[in-house]
């Protein structure tokens, strides 16, 4: 079996195309304005600095600005809140993200949650979750609706298929499972704490590496022809599924990297487009 690689990399530079596009219409209608994404960075970890460099340089590739703001490690709850509710009072930013982690001394829960619902791009505040899940209106966490895409574009089908998620953080394995059942799929959420996980991995028609451990997820625990789905990433340079004995036996696969990484900052930068043209268009 030759598996279909399901390339994110390529995808979310023809999706950029298409943001372009409906950007610079929005200029146009707009004179001059276009979407703005505030980006938060507490702290100066490297990999987190990283992450908010490649956001903004992303908005920029698509003709979008973005609005750095670095606060020191030292930053109280308090003082973040302030900064999201400016920022929320803000009509000029579209979208805000908040880099995760922040420092321990910050209540993150508290400070995602403070973020305005009509500029939660990131899709991390527990109202987005709570409406996504009930099939209302709201902004997708990143990087599982930067999966939902790609797989829809892949014609992947969801429906009456048995999907087993591996891992249950909230920004990432949760919403994961709630969108894969709003396709009508069937879904399993493990853990790594989950008993007899290889033989519930077996059954699954799509498997969703979403646990944050290096190929903690075994090719053999996985059936011929399945769709494998691995979100994460590590220094090692591989993801949580151990894929290179996989790519021979099953129907499709996200190569790491250039899979799901490209498409979570893509659906960012889509979703901060989508309230731009709300609020301006």
């Amino acid at each position: 079996m030759t598996a279909q690689i399901l390339d994110g990399k390529a995808l979310a530079q023809q999706f950029e195309e298409e943001i372009r596009e409906r950007v610079d219409a929005l200029k146009a209608k707009a004179g001059g304005r276009t979407p703005i994404l505030a980006t938060i960075l507490v702290g100066a970890d490297p990999a987190s600095a990283t992450y908010v460099k490649m956001k903004g340089n992303a908005c920029r590739r698509v003709g979008m600005e973005s609005e750095a703001i670095e606060l020191p490690a030292e930053t109280t709850t308090e003082q973040l809140l302030a900064k999201i509710s400016e920022l929320n009072h803000n009509p000029d930013v579209h979208g805000i993200l908040l880099q995760h982690p922040v420092p321990e001394q910050i209540d993150e829960r508290a400070c995602f949650d403070a973020i305005s619902l009509e500029k939660d791009v990131d899709g991390v505040t527990c109202l987005g979750f709570g409406r996504m899940s009930m099939g209302e209106a709201a902004y997708g966490c990143a990087t599982p609706k930067g999966i939902m895409r790609l797989l829809e574009h892949y014609r992947v089908e969801l429906e009456g298929k048995h999907a087993v998620v591996v891992g249950r953080s909230a920004i990432l394995g949760k919403p994961m499972a709630m969108m894969l059942l709003e396709a009508n799929a069937t879904v399993t959420i493990c853990h790594s704490r989950t008993r007899n996980l290889p033989d519930l991995v077996k059954q699954a028609d799509i498997v969703v590496g979403a646990v944050g451990k290096p190929e903690f997820i075994k090719a053999d625990w996985i059936k011929d022809g399945a769709v494998v789905v691995d979100a994460g990433f590590h220094p090692e340079k591989c993801g949580d599924i151990e894929l290179t004995p996989l790519v021979d036996r099953v129907s499709a696969y996200t190569p790491v990297p250039g899979g799901v990484g490209p498409m979570t900052i893509n659906t960012l930068i889509f979703q901060t487009l989508q309230s731009g043209e709300k609020a301006l268009g």
